[in-house]
């Protein structure tokens, strides 16, 4: 007698439109209309556009002159991060409830394991309509989930039935389901990559799935292995709660071009003071300095140091990102600036980590 197949119950939820959302519930007279959060009609990047917005074409990271065009009657908001961290703690905490293996990816998604719950439900689809209900009664916004075996399939079905809907990809469907989907809807498959695909002739999972493991790792490497893997349903990555921090940053997009290295190095003082403050809030130190250079027509470098030791404080940190400044000359004027620390002292502790599979 065969046994009977083990699957995971993973819930991806995802939050509607999260920072745009958050400033319509707030702002009532914000509410239907169409509202990007960052950026402004001269200058700057969207960082989260509502419904009505999208409607238009209007999409995060892109700039505000062009949601401006795209939307004349745009209305941009300064984003207020704080509001958003204090609203997604109150999701997170509904989350808990049901669970302790929760991943959160950002404010405004997570990943919930709940093969074993809180609540003792056996249905993963019944607590992600709970879920969902429970955020929009008691947090005031709509959320969207995606229900199935594993992380990948969970993250596409989340956007399925969006805006306030779900979809449920059953253990039966899994393959099917990756076999209809359009190749640029997967999961960490980007436009690059999307248009190489449709140069090999792969439009679809079907024809993914129908070249061979050698084929995909000659045009794609490693990554060869993954698409080869999860196009069959085969994606094995658990729900980890402790996400590790594998770098700090702080930038900042200027109002006014900067041209001079000397007024580059006055706004560079102002990051590094940002960085230092959060890196201190969480006793974090690195040793890989990175001074991201975005120019005027939108064209971005990144220039890196790793030092022998771990540093965190301001001054330090300004030693390495003046040398990287003047490293070469800049090639135009620059509208954004940004500092990152990597190299981490938070390198994750090996675990042996055994996650049991029960009966979807």
């Amino acid at each position: 007698m065969s046994e009977t197949p083990t699957y995971r119950k993973i819930i991806h939820i995802d939050m509607d439109a999260f920072y745009a959302s958050v400033e319509q519930m707030d702002n009532p007279d914000l509410r239907g209309k169409p509202v990007a959060v960052g950026g402004s009609e001269n200058r700057g990047v969207v960082s989260a556009a509502s419904y009505e917005a999208r409607k238009f074409g209007v999409r995060s990271a892109i700039s505000g002159v062009l949601a401006k065009k795209y939307c004349p009657e745009i209305i941009f908001v300064r984003p207020r991060f704080d509001r958003y961290k204090e609203i997604s703690s109150k999701i997170h905490k509904i989350f808990h409830e049901y669970t302790d293996l929760v991943e959160p990816l950002s404010l405004d998604e997570a990943y919930l394991d709940v093969t074993q719950n809180k609540k003792g439900n056996p249905s993963a689809s019944l607590l992600a309509q709970e879920i969902r209900q429970r955020i929009l009664s008691e947090v005031g916004l709509t959320a969207s989930a995606g229900i199935s075996v594993n992380k990948f399939v969970a993250k596409i079905a989340s956007d399925y039935n969006k805006p306030n809907g779900q979809k449920t990809v059953n253990p039966d469907e899994v393959e099917a389901f990756l076999e209809d989907l359009p190749i640029r809807k997967f999961y960490g498959v980007g436009k690059v990559t999307t248009e190489k695909m449709y140069q090999l002739g792969i439009f679809t999972g079907t024809d993914l799935k129908a070249r061979s493991l050698e084929f995909l790792e000659k045009h794609f490497g490693k990554s060869g292995v993954f698409y080869y893997h999860v196009v069959r349903g085969i994606h094995n990555s658990e729900v980890k709660p402790s996400r590790i921090t594998k770098s700090v940053a702080a930038e900042h997009t200027f109002d006014v071009n900067l041209s001079s290295e000397i007024f580059m190095l006055e706004q560079l003082e102002r990051i590094a003071a940002s960085l230092e403050k959060r890196l201190k809030k969480y006793t974090i130190s690195g040793k890989t300095v990175t001074l991201k250079i975005k120019y005027s027509d939108f064209t971005q470098q990144t220039r890196s140091k790793t030092l022998p030791y771990f540093i965190s404080d301001k001054r330090l940190i300004m030693e390495t990102v003046e040398e990287l400044l003047y490293q070469e000359k800049m090639k135009d004027s620059v509208r954004l600036l940004g500092i990152s620390l990597s190299n981490l002292n938070t390198e994750e502790k090996k675990a042996v980590v055994v996650q049991l599979k029960f009966t979807f």
